[in-house]
């Protein structure tokens, strides 16, 4: 399958900067196999280590620092050649190898000729550390699950993903691409975008393999909650990752710890929240009170929503059988739009370089699902799981800040168009929400 992140490793081995590279991303994203297929594809050859299998590995990173050292010990023990600028040195499973993690700073000062990618899964907690990895002596790059024009593309469905890259003007669509891609997204939402349950589907096309599939990535993010530090946090992680479903299903989907569990505080359960997040196993999104620029500096850190990293292990999880999909627009009207949220989230945040957020009035209550920076605009998100796209909230922010409001943006199951500024972009759209935010602010202009 083709990953879009593959672009981005290719830019990095061209880079004359580069760097030692960090690849993170949620358990079984697909990090392992997109370095490998990198590899494959831009190397004479591969040379891998992985450190949860092979252990004794990591003694050559206790015993010296000297990367004149450690490469011959590796290519020895790994039987596999290493050359500079022809291989691809994949240090695998490193969270829990802190010196390997720190012997990143030495190919970077001392050997920036060899080219080093590191991964592994609950990266991301390790890296919340600040004393695991050299500050400025590497590269970050974050893998995703699948995005719907991956999906697409994945599916043998080139022609729809190739039509939507070429949009290039905010015009309705034809129902001949239309009504294909709106069957399409409701596929997605039964797979989700994790690598596995994609391949699985497009090898079997069975619904019932999808459901093992991603049964058994539930299974294995809930074994990894043990390997928290603290063995007292294990049961308030399961505690968190059980509500998802209920906490989303709410019309104010605002986390509460109470639904967590009866009487629960957050000072209880914020560490593990927080480790949840680190693992990229969910996403936290906080209110904010107006838009300015940067938003961060006007978020309320005592209101937010949370979100899974993937909409087909939150359909799992909350037992939503794949059948909904051949019931209308079921899929994404079940439990109060919560699928769709997620799924808009998922799509934006790799798109825009902060995270979003979101708006909300009480008294009367307003809600504006998210806000998001677009270079030096900032601009508000409603989404609709259907085709009613009353927009009470979206019109009320639009009012209170005015200034500030140059383009609204519905995501619903209604056509592309621009109408009195705001852009309804289809569902299934989502990947080009950049793009058309881009098209419509400039036609804003030359108007």
């Amino acid at each position: 399958m083709e990953r879009l992140a593959m672009k981005r490793l290719v830019a990095w081995k061209e880079s004359p900067y580069r760097k030692p590279l960090i690849v993170k991303g949620v358990r079984q994203v697909g990090k392992t196999w997109l370095l490998k297929e990198f590899g494959r594809r831009h190397y004479d050859n591969i040379a891998y280590f992985n450190f949860d299998e092979n252990p004794e590995y990591r003694d050559f990173f206790i015993s010296t620092k000297d990367v004149s050292r450690i490469i011959p010990n590796l290519a020895m023990a790994g039987g596999q050649e290493i050359n500079p600028g022809k291989t691809l040195i994949i240090f695998d499973e490193v969270q829990d190898c802190p010196e390997v993690l720190n012997s990143l700073k030495y190919f970077c000062e001392n050997a920036p000729e060899y080219h080093v990618a590191s991964a592994g899964s609950l990266l991301g907690i390790t890296l919340a550390k600040p004393s695991s990895f050299p500050v400025g002596k590497v590269e970050f790059l974050t893998v995703y699950p699948m995005t719907f024009q991956e999906f697409l593309i994945a599916t043998g469905s080139m022609n729809l993903a190739a039509y939507l890259d070429q949009i290039d003007e905010i015009a309705p669509l034809p129902e001949a691409f239309f009504n294909p891609l709106a069957e399409k997204l409701k596929m997605y939402f039964v797979t989700g975008g994790m690598p596995e349950v994609v391949s699985r589907w497009v090898e079997t096309q069975s619904v019932g393999q999808i459901q093992s599939v991603l049964q058994d990535i539930i299974n294995a993010y809930e074994r990894d909650f043990m390997k928290h530090p603290e063995t007292k946090e294990y049961p308030k992680l399961a505690r968190i990752w059980n509500s998802m479903p209920s906490q989303l299903a709410r019309e104010n989907k605002k986390f509460l710890y109470n639904v967590v569990k009866e009487g629960a505080r957050a000072r209880e359960y914020e560490d593990a929240l927080e480790w949840l997040v680190n693992a990229a196993l969910v996403y936290k999104i906080f209110r904010i009170n107006s838009p300015g620029l940067p938003m961060s500096g006007y978020e309320d850190l005592s209101a937010f929503k949370i979100y899974l990293a993937d909409v087909g292990v939150l359909r799992r999880l909350a037992k939503l059988d794949p059948v909904a999909f051949r019931e209308g627009n079921r899929l994404f009207t079940e439990f109060k739009g919560a699928l769709t949220e997620n799924f808009v989230l998922q799509s934006l945040i790799p798109q825009f370089d902060a995270s979003p957020h979101y708006w909300s009035r009480i008294n009367p209550s307003y809600e504006v699902d998210f806000v998001v920076q677009r270079e030096n605009d900032i601009i508000p998100i409603e989404v609709k799981s259907d085709t009613n796209i009353k927009s009470r909230s979206l019109k009320k922010y639009a009012e209170t800040f005015a200034a500030q409001t140059k383009l609204r943006v519905r995501f619903s199951m209604n056509n592309l168009r621009l109408d009195d500024g705001v852009l309804n972009i289809p569902l299934f759209m989502v990947d080009q929400a950049d793009r058309l935010m881009g098209l419509a602010l400039r036609g804003k202009i030359e108007s």
